[in-house]
């Protein structure tokens, strides 16, 4: 069956000509119907190609078409597939962080491209203007389904359709590897029967013989990996000999590399014959490698030896996927990231290591997913009739790994170890309003589904009372209120903690923080990086012993005495990046740190405009504008300017030109000197010109006032820059006498009383802070005698 037959007006579309068996099967259920589809099938037997046939659909009915991807490395992936669509005129837009969201292309998009923690956000503020093109969409793909049972990330993706299908109720097609109970998904998809395929390794395109090696287990992690690396070539050596290929995954970005130079070292003791060695025929790929952006790569790969992870330039990853699949290269080391996205069979694929270091939970199991995930590359399609994929596991694992690839993985709901979370989220956002609308929420959830399958397992029969629970529970901490006839409301922290994607316990701890600056406490910015270093995000940070020093060294001088390893190695972080110098020793965590320390500082930000005032906002707007530039305190304005990142902000600020205003006042002239070239001054300088910029006018204020006189005057707060919302702050002698929430567009007025108090003189001082910009607040004092 031709897809020029089948799609005349899509044929372009797809990467073959011709649909496989499987797709043949499927594809009545995808093109004649409008049902939702849940299709569960082997690994490399084709399912991208469903997911092309439901978008093909959606499209040519003129609607819009959502492809959830599993990880975010290949969001990027499916943009650079997909532009076989643009060449057809659709337009495919992938939609990433917050900041680079561009909410017009979204909404004109015909694909979009998200995971699942990106729709979850999108999801939650659906009312606003800038995300309500997630009510528009016809059709969602869920590729890799059985994504619901995986730690964290499963309780996403399974609120967020739920949601998603109560908003605009588009037709689902799941996708995933082989489960024992796609049943099960089909219930909660409400997929009928006749759309539902459970396609088993029949149609997987080679056989698949999969085992479990054990290695003996050392003292040493560090010799250990090299024990499985051994394991691992003897596993692949035979293949290799027979101009077979392998692929090997291993744990980390940085394992990929270490394993490729020690095999190619052993490979060569071994005297195993590779290909790449010699001419490959009228392939020249010897010039080619010249393009290689990676030093290390380009000697591996004249071996046959490569590696693959998604820190390598697209450049360098490309080349590797292309020589591997024409055979140049013959043994490749590789993350679990490549099995979840490029097709890339082997003729024998070994897992290294079953578990990995993440910077946020420490040393994890690799999940069972993620094993059968790679496991499935074994085989390579008209090459192979079998493929060999192995575990390479400690003795003490081997039963669990062995069960696991005889009785495969039903897929769980994990709701119920984030239960809490998920319903102060669906209470903020309006679509929860009491008991009743809880169990109806519920009743869309997948855990519902999967607990009436196993009552006992879930504890089905005591749900209502769990729910009641649930909620209490979020009375008590604060997150929710009860009204009349057992209304439920989000408070002002339930909604700040949903929107910003907060554990609830994180979300409690910043809104104390609020509340002691509210009753006077001063605020400090390591109270803020404190703050967040001890955020139950990051609870499974570690320390390893070989960062101890370097974290002592970046915290000498500061009272840490209550705080646990990994919470002074988070800290140790953030204080680094502030100051641009993180040390070596913390550097491999660093950027997933720095990372979601910036958004936890910009959610605390939120959480103090809203609950203690414009002013504490703008020092945590200053604090993450530091930690994500590493810029000096008094320089932080400057990355307020559109163009200024961490260079220019340090080069203008060592010229002496260190905020917006002195920009204005350098001219271009100026910035020229400073060592800018002309373009770059010109952006600059109109850059700053689109901040605020503030005049404050004293007016007719006294120089001095009688004992016991009182007087009100009024002083002038001036914007002859871009309006902005602004906090203005009056203080006498370093107390509060009055403070307030602005939108500043031109000139505000405020009041200040001027009274004879029993001081020899008063300090009355005006403080304009604006919390949304990291700019310094402009403070300017007067001082009245008393006399």
């Amino acid at each position: 069956m031709e897809v020029a037959e089948v799609l005349p007006e899509f044929a372009d579309a797809f990467a073959f000509e011709e649909f496989n068996r499987m797709q043949r099967e499927a594809l009545p259920g995808l093109l004649e119907s409008d049902e939702n589809v849940v299709a569960s099938a082997p690994t490399a037997s084709g399912k991208t190609a469903l997911a092309e046939l439901a978008i093909c659909k959606a499209l040519s009915d003129g609607g819009t078409a959502l492809f959830i991807a599993p990880l975010r490395a290949l969001t990027n992936e499916k943009e650079d597939d997909w532009e076989r669509f643009e060449n057809l005129d659709y337009s495919v837009y992938v939609v990433t962080g917050e900041r680079d969201l561009n909410p017009r292309r979204a909404r004109r998009a015909d694909i979009l491209v998200m995971t699942p923690e990106k729709l979850d956000s999108a999801t939650r503020k659906h009312d606003s203007r800038r995300y309500d093109f997630v009510t528009d969409i016809d059709v969602c793909v869920i590729d890799e389904v059985h994504l619901l049972d995986a730690d964290r990330r499963g309780s996403v993706l399974e609120v967020t359709i739920s949601r998603l299908r109560r908003l605009c109720a588009p037709r689902v097609v799941a996708l995933s590897a082989t489960m024992p109970n796609v049943d099960d998904v089909a219930a909660w998809l409400d997929a009928p029967e006749e759309t539902t395929f459970e396609f088993g390794d029949k149609y997987r395109p080679v056989d698949l013989h999969a085992g479990v090696k054990t290695y003996t287990h050392g003292e040493n992690s560090f010799a250990d990996k090299y024990r499985r690396l051994y394991r691992a070539l003897d596993i692949a050596e035979p293949h290799l000999r027979e101009d077979g290929q392998a692929l090997v995954f291993v744990s980390s970005r940085q394992d990929t590399v270490r394993a490729a130079e020690k095999a190619r070292d052993e490979i060569a003791k071994r005297d195993v014959p590779m290909t790449a060695r010699h001419d490959f025929h009228d392939y020249d790929f010897h010039d080619e490698k010249e393009d290689l952006e990676n030093e290390t790569l380009s000697k591996s790969v004249t071996d046959g030896v490569a590696f693959h992870h998604a820190g390598l330039s697209k450049n360098d990853r490309d080349f590797v996927e292309k020589w591997f699949k024409k055979g140049a290269i013959e043994l490749l080391f590789s993350t679990s990231t490549l099995a979840w996205g490029v097709n890339l069979p082997a003729r024998c694929v070994v897992i290294r290591d079953t578990k990995h270091h993440d910077p946020l939970e420490g040393e994890v199991d690799m999940s069972p997913l993620d094993v059968l995930q790679m496991l499935g590359r074994a085989g390579r399609p008209g090459y192979d009739d079998v493929g060999y994929g192995w575990v390479v596991c400690d003795g003490a694992d081997a039963d669990k790994y062995r069960q696991l690839l005889r009785d495969g993985k039903e897929i769980e709901s994990r709701l119920a170890e984030t239960l809490e979370t998920h319903l102060n989220a669906e209470i903020a956002m309006g679509t929860i309003a009491d008991l009743e609308d809880v169990m109806d929420w519920l009743e869309t959830t997948f855990y519902y589904v999967r607990g009436q399958s196993k009552p006992d397992a879930y504890d089905f029969p005591n749900l209502r009372q769990r729910v009641r629970d649930c909620l209490e529970g979020l009375v008590d901490r604060g997150f929710v209120e009860t009204g009349p006839e057992l209304s439920i409301e989000a408070t002002p922290r339930g909604v700040l903690a949903s929107k910003y994607y907060l554990r609830l316990e994180t979300a409690a701890t910043f809104a104390e923080l609020c509340d002691r600056v509210e009753e006077g406490e001063s605020l400090e910015p390591e109270d803020i990086l404190e703050a967040v270093a001890t955020a139950g995000e990051f609870d499974s940070v570690s320390a390893r012993q070989s960062e101890r020093d370097a974290i002592n060294a970046v915290l000498v001088g500061q009272e840490t005495g209550d705080l646990e390893a990994g919470q002074r190695k988070v800290l140790a972080i953030l204080r680094g990046a502030a100051s641009g110098s993180t040390p070596s020793e913390l550097r491999s965590d660093a950027w997933v740190i720095r990372r979601n320390a910036t958004r936890l500082i910009s959610a605390l930000g939120a959480f103090l405009d809203r609950l203690a005032g414009p002013h504490a906002a703008n020092l945590a707007r200053r604090v993450e504008a530091r930690v994500e530039n590493g810029v000096a305190e008094d320089a932080v304005g400057l990355t307020a300017i559109e163009g200024v990142g961490p260079g220019r902000a340090s080069k203008l600020a060592t010229e002496g030109i260190s905020t917006p205003e002195a920009v204005m006042d350098a001219g271009l002239e100026g910035l020229v000197d400073a060592g800018l070239s002309e373009g770059v001054a010109q952006r600059v300088y109109e850059g700053a010109q689109s901040l605020p910029v503030l005049e404050i006018d004293w007016g007719s204020f006294p120089e001095s006032i009688a004992m016991g006189e009182n007087d009100v005057r009024e002083v002038t707060v001036r914007n002859v820059g871009e309006p902005a919302r602004a906090g203005i702050r009056v203080t006498v002698n370093g107390v509060e006498m009055s403070s307030t929430s602005t939108y500043l567009r031109d000139t505000e007025t405020v009041p200040v009383g001027v009274f004879g108090a029993d001081e020899d003189d008063l300090e009355f001082t005006i403080s304009v802070a604006f919390p949304e910009e990291p700019l310094v607040p402009l403070e300017e004092s007067r001082t009245v005698d008393v006399v």
